[in-house]
């Protein structure tokens, strides 16, 4: 038994590359999770339009900054100017103070302030919606002195509107199941083309793969295509399942969500191929999706929201093509985004997929020697 045992702790300490990732793996669940995941969001853009330019709105809008849940991102501008930062994605939050506040809260004439909230994920704002009441009690508090302090108290005396945007009754399923297409196409398209060439390495079949003609980007272009086909029936699945079971709303171009995901399947793809020439064997292909595929799960937004992660952790999240993926598929599906919304999130995963493949056609032209 002792000789068993000393036999397999030395082929354990030969094979460095699983060692590292028994080893790397629970170091990033636990730095993962014990830093970079929050989920209390604070500082969420909020683009502010006022049309009253009174001490009462300033002391509202003060008061939304004071609950550290709000962050005045954008102001001076138009509705329609809020409206768009709202649909891009750039401003969680729209606050417009209609002209004629403070005097219309003197009068006692109850003026309704509209907040809106992009509530495509419920969770990234639902702290701030529940602060939002504190915020109508005591805004104005400095401000109705003396023969105005009958108007302090409740109920306040201007009243919040509040409009949930592209989610009005708040459906957590709204914001996992299209998050769901890319979690699932960033597992398998990574695992399947990280096994495909170790595969290879295993039964022997690698040596006549090389005495081929073909040059690295064929070998990889041939290697990608067949699970890009996989990749679209996978899909085919959960859009079947997200229309029928889960009445997802579809607002936006289904072929513009088609041409999307087809650029997300190749960068994964990519990225599996990259792992096959340096994995030596089909487990450590395994292991290494697994170490990709964490980090892209728990910083990319869908479980945690994105805002609420410290700005290394966003850092990362933003290397990561499924963060942008689920920005698009979500802005498609929901808000009915166009090609024009959806480019700023376009280029960094063709950025991505440009590196990653690189590296793996530079990897591959090792293996030949």
């Amino acid at each position: 038994m002792l000789a068993v045992f000393i036999k397999e702790f030395q082929q354990m300490m030969r094979d460095r590359l699983t060692f590292a990732m028994a080893v790397g793996i629970p170091i990033l669940q636990l730095v993962l999770f014990g830093y970079a995941i929050n989920t209390d969001p604070k500082g969420l853009p909020t683009a502010v339009v006022s049309s009253d330019n009174s001490a009462m709105a300033r002391s509202f809008v003060a008061a939304l900054q004071n609950t550290g849940y709000f962050r005045v991102s954008h102001s001076g501008i138009s509705e329609s100017q809020g409206e768009a930062l709202i649909a891009n994605g750039q401003a969680q939050f729209l606050v417009v103070i209609p002209a004629n506040f403070s005097r219309d809260v003197v009068r006692g004439e109850m003026p309704a302030i509209l907040v809106s909230v992009d509530a495509t994920d419920p969770s990234a704002s639902g702290n701030a919606l529940a602060a939002l009441n504190l915020v109508a009690s005591q805004a104005l508090r400095h401000d109705l002195t003396g023969p105005l302090r009958a108007l302090q108290g409740t109920p306040a005396p201007f009243e919040l509107r509040i409009h949930k945007r592209y989610n009005p009754e708040g459906l957590s399923r709204y914001n996992i199941v299209p998050g769901l297409i890319g979690t699932i196409l960033t597992m398998t398209m990574v695992m399947l083309t990280g096994l495909g060439m170790t595969r290879e390495r295993e039964r022997g079949t690698m040596e006549n793969l090389l005495a081929t003609p073909v040059r690295p980007s064929e070998v990889m272009v041939g290697k990608i295509l067949p699970n890009v086909v996989i990749g679209y029936l996978q899909l085919g699945v959960v859009m079947a399942a997200a229309f029928l079971l889960f009445e997802v709303p579809m607002v936006g171009s289904f072929a513009l969500l088609m041409a999307m995901i087809g650029v997300f399947i190749v960068a994964n793809l990519a990225v599996g191929f990259t792992f096959s020439t340096v994995a030596r064997n089909q487990l450590q292909a395994v292991q290494m999706t697994f170490f990709f595929f964490l980090p892209s799960m728990l910083l990319s937004g869908f479980m945690f929201p994105f805002r609420a992660m410290p700005v290394w952790a966003q850092w990362i999240g933003e290397v990561l093509p499924l963060t942008h993926f689920l920005r698009i598929v979500r802005g498609i599906l929901l808000k009915g985004n166009t090609a024009a919304q959806v480019l700023p999130e376009l280029w960094p995963m063709l950025a991505f997929l440009f590196v990653a493949g690189v590296i793996a056609l530079k990897r591959y032209r090792q293996t030949l020697d």
